[in-house]
């Protein structure tokens, strides 16, 4: 007989339940497990336990790497995520194959802008590089100056966009003293959201989108949390909001695994 449905609420429980969760029990929320631990989701998944959000969602939200594998079909053309030095000297031939000069690279594990460095050549990158001043892994893409940022916010039937500007700063990001305004997104970029989400199995998220002078818009990362501030949504209707959509889930109405 069939043993009643196991739901893991909090990380603790998680922990302590660990070897004797089975088959169809669910693990409500985001699971905190250190770098050297993510084969856990993994595990969890393989054995059928079903993760509300997605292992998928929760791998891809920790690391910009490897949203960059998941998601380079809807990124700036040409970003590569970088491992090793094998990497690199094969990225720096492609870009010179294309004419590409200037790019931007994002530490793998940094928000807020702070991992974010701007580089006159790739040449340069590789330099620091190898000298051992700029560590693996890390995304690299082309610089394009005089881009639009914005942030969208998705959150059920709540779905809200802010365009983040910053004269002083290629970044944009109000960590590093951007601006915020409200936008209306086109179809097609709430389209792109949507795509990209579904890719990622996110059901709930934080994106954020770069337009582009030529009009064109791509994702640059998302997140199943990020920061709010300039947002039109307060920090308590976040939290009901989400709790809101992990209710559902627990009632068997959300997307798993």
């Amino acid at each position: 007989m069939r043993k009643s449905k196991r739901i893991i609420k909090d990380n603790d429980a998680l922990r302590q339940q660990y070897h004797q969760l089975d088959q169809g029990d669910l693990v409500l929320g985001r699971i905190r497990v250190k770098a050297t631990e993510e084969q856990l989701l993994l595990d969890l998944a393989v054995r059928g336990i079903e993760l509300f959000p997605s292992a998928l969602s929760q791998l891809a939200s920790r690391s910009k790497t490897f949203q960059t594998l998941l998601f380079s079909p809807h990124m700036v053309p040409h970003t590569r995520a970088v491992h090793d030095s094998h990497d690199l000297l094969e990225t720096m031939n492609h870009l010179h194959q294309h004419g590409i000069g200037r790019v931007v690279t994002k530490q793998d594990r940094r928000n807020a802008g702070q991992g974010i460095h701007l580089w006159d050549s790739v040449e340069n990158l590789y330099t620091q590089a190898s000298l051992g001043m700029l560590p693996y892994p890390f995304v690299l893409q082309p610089f394009h100056p005089g881009c639009h940022d914005i942030r969208v916010i998705v959150l059920g039937e709540y779905r809200e966009a802010y365009q983040r500007s910053n004269p002083d700063n290629f970044r944009n990001n109000l960590h590093m003293g951007g601006k915020s305004s409200p936008c209306t997104l086109s179809e097609s970029q709430w389209t792109l959201c949507l795509r990209v989400m579904e890719r990622g199995q996110f059901p709930y998220a934080h994106l954020d989108l770069i337009v582009l002078p030529s009009g064109e818009t791509y994702v640059t990362e998302i997140n199943l949390r990020g920061g709010i501030k300039g947002a039109r949504i307060t920090p308590r209707e976040y939290r009901e909001r989400v709790a809101q959509i992990q209710e559902a889930a627990e009632r068997g109405e959300g997307k798993t695994r």
